[in-house]
């Protein structure tokens, strides 16, 4: 079995809580007195596009909310969405580890928009643990599209094989094996990190 040269990580579900996932827009509609079915309806309509980097999250905001008067405004409900983001204190001292440990190339591999992501990135201090962030947002692919794993192969520059990619969801892992990653679904740090030690990687 080949030695473990970088290690891939979703964010939303593994290192902090999801961004924008169907709790934190159900929580959003309902403090803000949404129809919550018009606005998912509006949401997956623009859904793919918003992660690929395609709409800036004024626009999102537009199609989804603003698309006529209310009676609050862009920002009150740009700060709720920030305010969703919350760390997982035991992922992220697990991550600091390993960074410090030099032993891998550390990347993460996610879905986001391009403000929510770069909040977190600066909220969480990510940019301490990753040397890279292959987020769909920048690359205009998003999981489980096989085209973001491959991606993140070309330009890191490694072996599929070398490589390990941690996410909390089955369809997501299912793809980047497709491709010859390894793969572990998280569920807990203490988890992540038996699983990590029993693939071979020291830290």
């Amino acid at each position: 079995m080949s030695q473990i040269s970088a290690l891939f990580s979703d964010v939303g579900g593994v290192l902090l809580t999801n961004g924008l996932d169907h709790v934190q827009r159900a929580r959003l509609a309902k403090l803000f007195d949404l129809d919550a079915k018009d606005f998912d309806d509006r949401h997956q309509m623009v859904a793919a596009p918003f992660d690929a980097g395609q709409l800036t999250l004024d626009q999102y905001l537009d199609r989804t909310i603003f698309y006529k008067p209310r009676p609050f405004g862009k920002q009150e409900v740009k700060d709720f969405m920030y305010a969703q983001s919350e760390a997982f204190p035991d992922s992220l001292a697990l991550m600091a580890r390993i960074a410090k440990a030099g032993a891998v190339f550390l990347a993460t591999l996610n879905n986001e928009s391009r403000e929510l992501n770069l909040h977190r990135i600066e909220k969480f201090k990510l940019r301490d643990y990753f040397s890279t962030f292959f987020s769909s947002c920048y690359l205009g692919v998003s999981k489980p599209h096989p085209e973001i794993y491959r991606m993140a192969l070309d330009i890191s520059q490694r072996p599929a094989e070398e490589c390990v990619f941690i996410d909390d969801r089955a369809p997501n892992l299912e793809a980047a094996h497709s491709l010859g990653l390894r793969t572990l679904q998280f569920s807990s740090a203490t988890q992540l990190e038996k699983d990590l030690h029993n693939l071979g990687l020291e830290f």
